[in-house]
């Protein structure tokens, strides 16, 4: 059996990072910019106000208090858009409004609550400091500064940040195109009947779901049965729409392990068991005519979930532009003890507690069912519980290392 590290480093090597493809903004959201991002404007592009209220020459109003405010004619109205020239001598001011330019001459802004909010004269009842309520050109970006760098991922904030430098369309790696194939004659869609022997099938939705967790287009094909031509055609007609096809079933050693048997005589794809636990039986390859990478997934449903994120994930990663990092990786206090079968790495599913200003240690608790086919802690697990290969058990109160799962 050959190393976990092993197996993800083979499948690393079926992808590269796709070339870039320039997108609209919305259409970019939660892709990877492709190149650095240079503003070509100042942020604000003029000084402006940051209140409604009064733009004023601070020097006038160095006496003003409460029992003697500062009395001054209003001159002028500004609203936000204005683009008329605007000028305010001492002894003025001019009624301002956020965002508003700030007139020439004025070098300070008192907020309307500081005033009895006259519109000919204004009462004012505080001093206020040169540049108060002030936004100046550039105070947050300069003309030519570099926003956003390459490899960053376009989120919310990253949205705001294009369209306020004026960018209506960037560069980006395109979001991967994953298609998901279960196989199996006893698998029935959710929702109709189940006869004798048939189970929902519940892995293509999962991974289906993993994969657009991790910005990806997903095409769940859902799931072929167990005859061998069926599911060769079934791959060659999904090969048009896919970048990396993920399948589930049909990987191990037993009679009726379709996927394996098709798959041996085609393109370069390669079983291999790898020594861990859920997760043994591993495929990958490529197939087609345009040499699709093939990731094949056990079919219990744990085993591919496990599989999902220690393989699949930095696959896609890489093709989405990103670093193909790990899952976070902690050191946990466990609650209970643990066992594994000795020379393979076991990954439980685990409750990961946050630390405590009492005990910055966090603590781990494994679930009660660990079985390959036990989906029902899945959606209670927040991380996986690592044993390492040369340990057969772990005791309670042992630090352990415990990766976090991502939460959406």
């Amino acid at each position: 059996m050959k190393s976990v590290e092993q197996h993800i480093s083979d499948l690393l090597g079926l992808v590269a990072v796709p070339e870039p493809t320039e997108l609209d903004l919305l259409r970019a959201h939660g892709t990877v910019l492709a190149e650095p991002v240079v503003s070509p404007v100042s942020l604000p592009g003029f000084d402006n106000s940051s209140m409604d209220g009064y733009a004023v020459h601070a020097a006038d109003l160095a006496d003003a208090s409460a029992a003697h405010p500062v009395r001054l004619p209003v001159v002028a109205d500004i609203p936000a858009g204005d683009a008329s020239p605007t000028a305010i001598r001492p002894g003025l001011c001019a009624r301002i409004m956020t965002g508003a330019p700030m007139p020439e001459g004025a070098d300070a802004v008192v907020p309307v609550e500081w005033t009895d909010g006259g519109t000919v004269e204004v009462s004012v009842d505080r001093p206020a400091r040169p540049g108060s309520f002030v936004r100046r050109r550039g105070e947050d970006v300069h003309e030519g500064a570099t926003v956003l760098g390459a490899g960053v991922r376009v989120g919310a904030g990253e949205m705001g940040v294009l369209a306020a430098v004026g960018r209506r369309s960037v560069p980006v790696r395109p979001r991967p195109r994953v298609v998901v194939l279960s196989t199996g004659e006893e698998l029935v869609e959710p929702g109709r009947p189940l006869g004798p022997g048939q189970i929902y099938e519940s892995n293509s939705h999962m991974l289906a779901a993993a994969a657009r967790d991790e910005g990806c287009e997903v095409y769940r094909h859902g799931f072929v049965g167990d005859d061998p031509a069926a599911v060769w055609d079934t791959l060659e007609g999904l090969l048009v729409r896919a970048d990396v096809v993920v399948t589930t079933g049909g990987v191990s050693m037993g009679a009726y392990d379709v996927v394996k048997e098709v798959l041996s005589t085609k393109g370069t794809v390669e079983f291999t068991q790898v020594a861990m636990q859920p997760g043994k039986p591993q495929g990958f390859g490529t197939i087609g005519p345009d040499a699709t990478p093939i990731l094949t997934l056990p079919g219990n449903p744990v085993s591919a979930f496990v599989s999902f994120h220690l393989f699949v994930r930095p696959v896609l990663r890489r093709l989405r532009g990103l670093p193909p990092t790990p899952l976070p990786s902690v050191r946990a206090r466990l609650a209970t003890e643990v066992g594994s079968p000795e020379g393979r790495r076991s990954y439980l599913r685990a409750v990961l507690s946050e630390p405590t200003a009492q005990d910055p240690v966090p603590t781990v608790a494994p679930a009660v069912r660990q079985g390959s086919h036990q989906l029902s802690a899945l959606a209670d697990a927040n991380a996986l519980l690592v044993v390492p290969e040369q340990a057969v058990a772990l005791a309670a109160g042992d630090l352990a290392e415990v990766l976090v799962l991502p939460r959406y």
